[in-house]
């Protein structure tokens, strides 16, 4: 059985060569994911951020991906503390991206929940300032 220890190892290597990639590390984390992992974002499929929506399979999280850096340029993503108990971990740090249509950048701070079985990524779920996203995606006014 996976050690708490050994499951902040594995994020941890994931979150630098996701930050390190600017997120062009899809494959990588796609590899951590259970083929049934739950999959939830904050802001729940709000328009425009569609790609948000609840995922219940590795195919989809790799559209949600995808669809993020697509959208958007990572300007960073920064863990600075892990905390586990036995199978659940929780990644907080802050992260920065710039909307490809819009320029805005967004800074926010952000916090990922797993739970993670025999080394495998069965739940997720991601919070950040969801406000801040949405007024990134936004056109400005006059």
């Amino acid at each position: 059985m996976p050690s708490e220890e050994s499951n902040i190892s594995i994020l941890k290597a994931a979150y630098a060569h996701w930050h390190e990639t600017k997120g062009g590390s899809i494959d990588y984390w796609l590899n951590l994911l259970d083929d049934n992992v739950n999959f939830d974002s904050l802001a729940e499929g709000t328009k425009p951020l569609e790609f948000t929506q609840h995922r219940n399979a590795k195919s989809e999280v790799e559209d949600y991906l995808r669809s993020l850096v697509e959208q958007f340029d990572m300007i960073h993503y920064t863990i600075d503390e892990y905390v586990a108990q036995g199978d659940r971990v929780v990644a907080i740090g802050s992260t920065a991206w710039r909307n490809k249509a819009t320029g805005k950048t967004v800074e926010t701070p952000k916090i990922d929940l797993f739970k993670i079985k025999n080394g495998r990524i069965v739940e997720f779920f991601e919070m950040y300032d969801t406000a801040k996203v949405l007024a990134a995606c936004e056109p400005d006014c006059g």
